[in-house]
């Protein structure tokens, strides 16, 4: 059985139709309270969880395979292999704040973000010097609240930073899902996951 781990939300949603028209599964995976779901007809084990656990999870083994989004693995990305772009969940990690936000002189930027070690790197190859600050959600209330100038946190639609009176700025990086797989099992379960690819390769195409 090949046990991948897949974010809930709007990514499992996406998931499913192109594991769907892949052929992989036949029915689709369902969002419950439990997060281990197995499709025993079709010989895979689904775990349900939280985007940034899902490389984890699949470094340590636990899972064969995983489905993420590219933001994450900027961050978290070492210890698995990245074999493909699935297409799906696509959106952008960009720089957002109040319109006309701008800083006093001598005052050092405040960046509130989800993603540290990624803006760590965006703002020191522009040899730009700021603050960051680490939150887990709800990044919006920062400039809101004074917390921060800025923020750098994922965009799809626009709607969310429109609702709160705050404007995208720049763009870091574009971001869709991929495919990651755990180092020893590509090994181990090399004509299975060799066999996932080439169905989801097939599957894009439709």
């Amino acid at each position: 059985m090949l046990t991948i781990a897949v974010p809930k939300g709007r990514i499992l949603e996406e998931a499913n139709i192109l594991l769907r028209q892949s052929g992989i599964i036949n029915k689709e995976v369902q969002e419950t309270r439990k997060l281990i779901l197995e499709d025993v007809d079709d010989g895979i084990r689904f775990i349900l969880a939280k985007p940034q656990d899902v490389p984890t999870y699949v470094r340590y083994g636990v899972a064969d395979v995983g489905i993420v989004g590219k933001d994450v693995l900027l961050e978290e990305g070492e210890g698995f292999y990245e074999l493909m772009d699935l297409g799906i969940g696509l959106c952008r990690l960009s720089i957002c704040s109040k319109p006309g936000k701008t800083c006093q002189r001598g005052e050092l930027p405040r960046v509130a973000t989800k993603y540290p070690k990624v803006t760590a790197n965006y703002f020191r190859e522009k040899g730009e010097q700021v603050e960051i600050i680490k939150l887990n959600g709800s990044v919006e209330l920062a400039p809101l609240l004074g917390l921060s100038h800025y923020i750098v946190d994922i965009v799809s639609t626009g709607q969310t930073l429109e609702e709160n009176g705050l404007v995208e700025l720049e763009v870091i990086a574009h971001v869709s899902c991929r495919l990651i797989v755990n180092q020893t099992m590509f090994h181990l379960k090399n004509s299975v996951i060799e066999e996932l690819v080439s169905k989801l390769e097939a599957g894009i195409q439709i």
